[in-house]
C-alpha cells in the first residue's frame, strides 16, 4: 500500500504562525503543492524569507515599515472611497 495512496498529512511548523497543513488526496500532489503555496502566501512567508536574505540595518526596517503603513493606509482609503461612491 502506497504512502501517496492516503491521505498524506503535510504539515510545516511556523513558528508563532501555527501549523500549515494540507491534506494530499488521491494521489493528487500538484493540487496539493498550489494549496500549500498559496496558504504560505497568505501568511507572508515569501515574503518573510526575502527579507532575511540579507541583513537590515534598524533604519531601513524602520523606513520599510513606514512604507508598508502608509501603503496600507491609503489602501484601506481607496476602499473606503470606494464604498460611499465617491
Amino acid at each position: 500500500m502506497s504512502v501517496l495512496s492516503k491521505l498524506v498529512d503535510v504539515q510545516q511548523t511556523l513558528g508563532p504562525r501555527g501549523n500549515v497543513q494540507v491534506f494530499v488526496r488521491d494521489n493528487n500532489i500538484d493540487g496539493a503543492m498550489r494549496v500549500l503555496k498559496k496558504k504560505l502566501q497568505r501568511e507572508g512567508l515569501f515574503r518573510e524569507m526575502k527579507q532575511h536574505r540579507r541583513y537590515e540595518k534598524p533604519s531601513e526596517r524602520r523606513a520599510r515599515e513606514k512604507s508598508e503603513g502608509v501603503r496600507r493606509y491609503r489602501k484601506a482609503m481607496r476602499k473606503r472611497m470606494e464604498r460611499l461612491g465617491y
